[in-house]
């Protein structure tokens, strides 16, 4: 499948199960404000049981979307860990962040971009970051962005050192750092898990924030279900390997341009999966390797369900739900099925909690320290009765969405999945639309930040309904030299559009 599907997740925003919008947003002072919860997963699709799956053993969160503004279609500006948060979280597109890798910090490398938290902290409230928000690193100034975006340290938790190390007990009874990770918990180091100790650290506090006269935005991050999958080992018995189905549509489609098929490198360097001798880059898993990666994946989600079933337990027993607002999204997953963008989350956000939302961003907007190049998704929201109307009430054909990725060549290669700033050679740039996506790969100067649309690459046009595997690209049969004047919508926001 073209890599830019990589793009395609999901976003739902809630109020507690017994909250009315109509009643309680737009408080005129933070007495009557709104608490905020953002929980951000990491790498999670759309394999839920809110989604349809009926494999998936999701409740929680299944109960969580029953009450939520559900979004079908959500598209994150570019699918790898810190470009798509820094995007979603500063509100600006991978292209004004100038963060396509793991490798500068927004606020030297482009400018002094406000984030949603800084702009709650800057508003009256308390601002709470727990485990995996920002990446970690220089993305966010190895400091999770304090102190601009947190009135406390962010914490993380003190076993998440332990994620990419030799933890996994294989067959030889020896461990080994490898993708497929169920755990007992009596046999790795401090007998816990990252996402265990991130659900009791916001537990804490939750409880001190039950009494607190200032609202509060509680950021949680989840490492699960990202790679290596590493959960406790019970839950891989609610998937007996007999009832694994293979994934659908596994072959890579003919007319995929080579610039656009990801090798998966950072999967390949798994110790269980060099064991596999794959041939790079197309080599295929053998099938019963792959329902395996699938059997872990799916206790991964469930191990994770569990989590924020804690958590939701605590918003309600601390007699927090009817006066938070609750974000759940993830920061990028690897699958898709109303078209939203996860920029979209920071003036959504702003507006539910009754606090002016920023500007739309002028072009360019490196100087401007507020705004949002993001639509506001208020408007989807009926706030005299949202327990009765969660759907989306705007003209489909209306919604398009953007997203790019960076490539170092126009072939797949060992840095091809994240390439480092003065490696990129070509940026794909997306769009995608209730009726089609397409894709353009172009020259990219990384000392300018500049693409150049006049050097084509390669291209992808591919019609959802009738193909919605996105199997048969019809960019050359469509003369895609034609399709040029879609272009300035594709990038919004890049210099020399």
């Amino acid at each position: 499948m073209p890599l830019l599907d990589r793009g395609l997740f999901w976003l739902s925003l809630v109020l507690g199960p017994c909250a009315s919008l109509g009643s309680a947003v737009w408080g005129n002072n933070t007495k009557d404000a709104l608490n905020v919860l953002l929980i951000i997963v990491d790498d999670l699709r759309l394999s839920l049981g809110c989604y349809g799956d009926k494999l998936i053993k999701s409740p929680n969160i299944d109960q969580l979307a029953s009450h939520s503004l559900l979004f079908q279609n959500a598209f994150a500006q570019q699918a790898v860990c810190a470009p798509s948060r820094v995007s979603f979280l500063t509100g600006r597109r991978p292209d004004t962040t100038r963060l396509y890798d793991f490798n500068s910090y927004w606020r030297v490398q482009a400018g002094n971009f406000s984030t949603i938290p800084q702009y709650f902290k800057e508003n009256g409230y308390v601002t709470m970051s727990v485990g995996k928000v920002f990446h970690p690193g220089i993305s966010s100034n190895h400091s999770d962005d304090s102190p601009y975006s947190w009135s406390v340290p962010p914490y993380h938790p003190s076993s998440e050192k332990y994620e990419n190390t030799k933890t996994c007990r294989g067959p030889d009874g020896e461990l080994h750092a490898n993708l497929i990770c169920p755990v007992d918990m009596a046999d790795i180091p401090e007998g816990t898990l990252p996402d265990k100790q991130s659900t009791k650290q916001a537990i804490r506090l939750l409880e001190k924030m039950k009494t607190s006269a200032s609202p509060f935005f509680l950021a949680v991050g989840y490492h699960k279900p990202h790679i290596p999958f590493r959960y406790p080992k019970e839950f891989q018995k609610l998937y007996p390997l007999e009832n694994i189905t293979l994934a659908p549509d596994p072959q890579v489609p003919a007319g995929l341009p080579p610039v656009a098929y990801n090798p998966w490198m950072d999967i390949r360097l798994r110790e269980d999966i060099q064991d596999l001798n794959l041939s790079v880059p197309y080599g295929p898993i053998p099938v019963d390797f792959q329902r395996k990666i699938r059997q872990s994946y799916f206790a991964s989600v469930s191990y994770l369900d569990t989590q924020v079933g804690h958590l939701l337990s605590a918003l309600d027993d601390f007699h927090l739900a009817n006066s938070t607002i609750v974000a759940f999204t993830s920061d990028h997953g690897q699958q898709v099925v109303d078209l939203v963008e996860l920029v979209s989350l920071f003036p959504t956000l702003t507006g539910l909690a009754g606090l002016h939302v920023p500007p739309r961003c002028p072009i360019p907007s490196f100087h401007v320290e507020l705004c949002r190049e993001g639509q506001s998704l208020l408007k989807h929201f009926r706030f005299q009765d949202l327990e009765e109307d969660l759907t989306l009430h705007d003209n489909p054909h209306e919604s398009i969405a953007y997203s790019q990725y960076p490539r170092p060549a126009d072939y797949p290669q060992w840095n091809s999945d994240k390439p480092s700033l003065k490696d990129i050679k070509v940026m794909g740039y997306s769009i995608r639309t209730i009726d089609y996506r397409y894709t353009v790969w172009v020259g990219f100067n990384p000392h300018e930040f500049l693409a150049n649309f006049s050097d084509v690459h390669a291209g992808e046009l591919y019609f959802v309904d009738s193909d919605p595997f996105q199997d048969h690209n019809m960019y050359n049969d469509s003369q895609g030299g034609d399709l040029q004047s879609l272009i300035p919508w594709v990038v919004p926001t890049t210099k020399g559009v």
